[in-house]
């Protein structure tokens, strides 16, 4: 197995995908390429599959294969970049959202707590904005916002008061500077509070809720009639996005109707009930505990 990144609920994904030999796909969280691979294998000469990851790390590790594609940008394009390929449709979309293994397991990133390093978490290295920057100039206003919304901090207030006082007063540029302050406000096990706090930097970092949105908009306008869209997640905030999409056709849920009251489906729910890892994958693989995989056929 690649040490890079340990693809997560791998078969089940994968199968959900409901592959045609012929078919063309997408990965849109390309990583080490677990699922990648596994897709090219259930591929003939005929079929072609297209990954899409931001982060150059990712890009390094590109698979040499003829039926593959690898694209360096925000899955949140996915239709504009595969429009220039000359692919208007496709027959599966596969994305494994939220951080990889690399990119925890790297210092020098600035995604865990874990270590002493450069409050960074870009996942797209070539961005302007790190998690400094946003301590450095967001407003109290703004960071409670967002530590309660990306992060469900319970006292994200007090907390954004002591982060912008601490920012004007010395700075804070690094994950042993930050986690200080968070030492002394924690609520609950400590574990716990400092992974919703840098969950909610990383997620403004990256601007996850708006390209996730963006994403499964654009995705369902490529995806051809009976295409398979598949989503893993991995805290509620995400999961909530794609739940309400896959039953609405919206990120907020709002069911539509037609003049005569029918309700807007622009999916079939492949699984009406969350698919989580089993306890064997949870034991081997500490990220699978919280995914979530939920699949739909576009109607």
């Amino acid at each position: 197995m690649n040490p890079y990144h340990v693809s997560v609920l791998l078969s089940e994904s994968i199968d959900f995908l409901n592959i045609r030999p012929d078919g063309i796909y997408v990965d849109l969280t390309y990583g080490a390429g677990g699922h990648s691979r596994s897709i090219l294998n259930r591929l003939n000469a005929k079929g072609h599959l297209y990954a899409f990851d931001q982060d150059s790390d990712a890009i390094a590790n590109a698979i040499d294969d003829g039926r593959f594609s690898l694209i360096q940008a925000n899955f949140r394009y996915i239709r504009r970049f595969l429009r220039l390929e000359g692919i208007r449709e496709v027959d599966g979309i596969l994305a494994d959202l939220g951080v990889s293994s690399h990119q925890l397991d790297e210092p020098e990133r600035g995604f865990s707590y874990r270590f002493d390093a450069p409050l960074d978490m870009r996942m797209n290295t070539d961005s302007d904005i790190t998690a400094a920057t946003i301590l450095r100039t967001y407003s109290e206003d703004k960071l409670t916002d967002i530590l309660s919304r990306y992060g469900e901090v319970r006292n994200a207030k007090t907390l954004a008061k002591a982060l912008v006082t601490e920012a004007g007063m010395a700075g804070i540029r690094t994950t042993t500077e930050l986690n200080s302050i968070l030492d002394r406000h924690a609520m609950g096990p400590r574990q716990k509070y400092f992974s919703q706090v840098y969950q909610a930097l990383r997620m403004e970092v990256n601007d996850e809720a708006g390209a996730l949105c963006e994403m499964l908009e654009e995705g369902y306008r490529i995806l051809k009639p009976g295409g398979h869209f598949v989503v893993i997640t991995f805290h509620s905030i995400e999961d909530r996005i794609v739940k309400n999409f896959f039953k609405t056709g919206n990120p907020e849920g709002e069911v539509e109707k037609d003049d005569f009251g029918n309700i807007y489906r622009p999916f079939r729910l492949v699984n009406k009930n969350v698919v989580v890892a089993g306890s064997e994958e949870q034991r081997s693989n500490i990220r699978s505990r919280s995914a979530k995989l939920r699949a739909a056929v576009k109607l």
